[in-house]
């Protein structure tokens, strides 16, 4: 099984920064990727649209509002990841600091057909970066 996680301070309060990235189907709120999110299921399930039109189905499998963080599992996706792919993000409190987080963006997968687990290690880590990057834009405007 691959990996990857990325982190990046941003300059907002833990409390702020999950108001805006913790509801499971908030991404179109700060990730530019994902124009377009529909939540089914009660909530568990979103369907998503990246800009291109192609299609990602995600489940909740994990939430918890104390340590503001959720994990989802892929269903479907243009990505070359089998269904074991499981994504964690978190807000973490910077010790002294009420005014900065962290965020960290970590994922666990098997890539799928000729993929390599490097290809695919590349692949999601700058996903996550770019998306910590846009979340960062976003709290700075």
């Amino acid at each position: 099984m691959a990996s990857t996680s990325v982190s990046r301070i941003v300059p907002a309060s833990p409390d702020k920064v999950w108001n805006l990235i913790g509801g499971f189907d908030a991404l179109p709120d700060w990730l530019p990727y994902i124009p377009e999110s529909v939540a089914v299921e009660g909530g568990r399930v979103r369907r998503l649209k990246n800009p291109e039109g192609e299609v990602i189905i995600e489940r909740l499998v994990d939430f918890n509002e104390t340590e503001r963080q959720y994990s989802y599992a892929i269903l479907q996706a243009p990505f070359p990841v089998d269904t074991g792919y499981v994504s964690t993000i978190r807000v973490h409190t910077v010790p002294g600091r009420d005014d900065i987080a962290e965020v960290q963006w970590s994922g666990r997968f098997h890539p799928k057909g000729t993929a390599t687990d490097q290809e695919v290690v590349d692949l999601f880590t700058g996903i996550y970066a770019d998306g910590l990057d846009a979340l960062h834009k976003t709290l700075s405007a």
